[in-house]
């Protein structure tokens, strides 16, 4: 990412949905190009997006750090390769100070609705507090992780005792000698139960699917690695540079899944009884669900207070869980560990665009959008973060899409356009090719990759290349791709 302050030939009213690692990177490349009339519009009271909100005990990144955080600022004293969630939180606020952004964050303020006004060429955003922003260019920061999901299970409601999910962990609550239920078993259940059941009274762990968990190298820096990372930006560099090239997208993992398989089963092996370690072992091939990574996970299974419950839930009471065989397991605290609706992206807004177009209509059959940052009848729409860019570390992603929205920011005000819209016959030709690619990966047409897909069954979420494809996939600046109104005079 190249930092070369511009000026722009005129100026834009832009709207950044998101004060999280991408609307964070947006804003500091807006203000070095020279935009400085844009908000950054968060539902929270901080920045931070996903690492704001989720606090659950440990709570931590399965990216490692010195590539999870911006190139162009580079922490050297990361404590250890994989941080955990208050030092990652710790850097982004760190970045949003440094780069002068809080005066252009709203928090605590989320975005209900965004209506496209075709006769003025403009997006009206409506806020919680009943704020309507007027916007030339809305520049999306939601993300996948942004709206939580609630299981449907019957009774939930009911449950007398304390509730919550766990990417809204109240930041004061103490499981301390309490009987606490976890329902789920995915990336926050594997991260947070090896901690609870360190205070808890009794914990039960509610399992759905089993997953696979494979071991982090990650014990902590030594002072002098920590000296050496500060003392030569080289080495940070070499460092940074290596992790990026042990990522190769999702066509990588093949001639590694022996490897992992076997690394997994080596970590089940550690749970000593063989009835919780049969019921510990997935029924779908690795890597058709997101990988896990804990060194702590299948240990605290040797735990007397913690219980693998496989048995399926029926329903919830005031007191507790009952599972189908009709046994109720009395709780002091529920814990949702159920993940989030990661196919949603925008959509998660009430989106209007052109000719009254609902986003949840355009994407009845699953997210789309051309190189995943347009799509089409959302004029001066553009996404981070969007629909088919997950993959390795999504801070690079980002980095890649940024530069990307940039470019066509630059181009509005450069070549003074009402609007631009990606013409969708692209946008179809571009999706269409990279369904193709993702039918071609095997591990994720098991029937095991809900959070892939969308309801409709298209993989919505996933970048079937490598990082560097998609920095050569976003690279142009793609004029023939976009419809463009020129603007009349106001």
């Amino acid at each position: 990412m190249k930092h070369e302050r511009t000026v722009p030939p005129r100026a834009l009213r832009i709207a950044i949905i998101g004060a999280g690692p991408g609307g964070l990177c947006m804003g500091i490349r807006l203000k070095d190009a020279g935009f400085a009339n844009f908000e950054i519009l968060e539902k929270a009271d901080g920045v931070g997006g996903t690492w704001y909100h989720n606090r659950y005990p440990g709570c931590a990144c399965d990216v490692p750090s010195h590539l999870y955080s911006f190139s162009f600022e580079p922490k050297p004293d990361w404590t250890r390769p994989y941080a955990t969630q208050p030092e990652i939180l710790s850097y982004l606020e760190e970045c949003a100070e440094k780069y002068g952004l809080l005066p252009h964050c709203r928090f605590g303020d989320a975005v209900l609705r965004a209506r496209w006004d075709d006769a003025a060429a403009q997006w009206a955003i409506e806020t919680e507090s009943g704020r309507t922003l007027l916007a030339d260019v809305v520049v999306s920061a939601v993300g996948m992780f942004n709206d939580i999901s609630v299981p449907a299970i019957p009774g939930l409601d009911t449950f007398a005792g304390t509730r919550f999910h766990s990417a809204r962990w109240p930041r004061q609550h103490d499981v301390a000698g309490e009987t606490v239920g976890v329902i789920g078993s995915a990336a926050s259940a594997v991260q947070l139960v090896p901690e609870i059941v360190k205070r808890a009274g009794q914990v039960y762990l509610f399992q759905r699917t089993a997953n696979w968990v494979g071991p982090k190298q990650d014990d902590p820096f030594t002072e002098e690695q920590l000296e050496r990372f500060r003392r030569e930006p080289r080495v940070v560099q070499s460092v940074r540079r290596k992790i990026f090239e042990s990522f190769g997208g999702p066509r990588a993992f093949e001639p590694v899944r022996a490897e992992m398989v076997a690394a997994c089963h080596a970590e089940i092996a550690k749970v000593t009884d063989p009835s919780v370690r049969a019921r510990l072992v997935p029924d779908h091939p690795w890597g058709a669900k997101r990988p896990l990574f804990s060194n702590d996970y299948y240990p605290s299974f040797n735990r007397p207070n913690l219980e693998l419950v496989t048995e399926r839930i029926d329903r919830i009471t005031p007191t507790g869980v009952v599972t189908a065989n009709g046994r109720e397991r009395r709780l002091d605290t529920l814990i949702l560990a159920t993940g989030f609706a990661t196919t949603k992206f925008v959509s998660a807004i009430d989106v209007v665009g052109r000719a009254g177009l609902s986003i949840a209509d355009a994407w009845s059959d699953g997210a789309q959008a051309y190189k995943g940052v347009a799509t089409a009848g959302f004029p001066n729409l553009f996404m981070l973060y969007g629909p088919n860019t997950n993959a390795d570390s999504i801070i690079t992603m980002i980095e890649y899409q940024v530069d990307h929205v940039l470019r066509q920011v630059q181009r509005i005000a450069r070549d003074n356009l009402a609007w631009m819209d990606v013409k969708p016959a692209h946008m179809a030709e571009y999706n269409d090719e990279i369904q193709r690619e993702l039918e071609a990966i095997a591990m994720w047409h098991t029937g095991s990759s809900d959070y892939y897909r969308a309801p409709g069954g298209r993989i919505v979420t996933q970048w079937p290349r490598s990082m560097p494809a998609l920095e050569e996939a976003l690279a142009g600046l793609d004029e023939d791709a976009y419809e463009v109104a020129s603007l009349w005079p106001r």
